[in-house]
């Protein structure tokens, strides 16, 4: 067999496999986009706003324990954080929130572990948390 041809079918190989993976894995990445969307139309910014105001560190907490549910794109955590201030949420609590939107995942956890492995998964999720409370610190 030439070499050319074995590269050939090592990407043929490979592309069926990529596929394949993604296959599998479509259905859990399509369910947590859709609950992604549901947490984040369900928590308009002043129901967020409310919740808040028990101190640095109770606000911080519940900062990161919001974040990490309703995981989403920066952008749209800038502005959610932007009303929370003008609401007079600490920054604390607004930094905890971005911080932990923007690296935990708890939604997405199911895909990430499916992915990329369950030990992986809760290990950078656990570590985010952690560096989450200690940024908005």
């Amino acid at each position: 067999m030439p070499d050319g041809s074995r590269h050939r079918y090592g990407v043929s190989r490979a592309l069926r496999r990529t596929a394949g993976a993604f296959v599998r894995i479509m259905p859990v990445i399509m369910g947590m986009l859709l609950l992604t969307s549901l947490v984040v139309t369900l928590l308009p910014p002043e129901l967020v706003s409310s919740a808040f105001g028990h101190g640095p560190f109770i606000d911080t907490l519940f900062g990161v324990g919001l974040g990490s549910v309703a995981a989403g794109h920066p952008m749209v955590s800038y502005v959610l954080g932007g009303e929370m201030l003008e609401a007079g949420v600490t920054p604390y609590a607004v930094t905890a929130l971005i911080v932990s939107w923007v690296t935990v995942g708890l939604v997405q956890l199911p895909a990430e572990a499916l992915a990329l492995g369950r030990r992986f998964a809760l290990l950078r999720n656990a570590s985010c948390v952690l560096l989450a409370v200690a940024v908005a610190v």
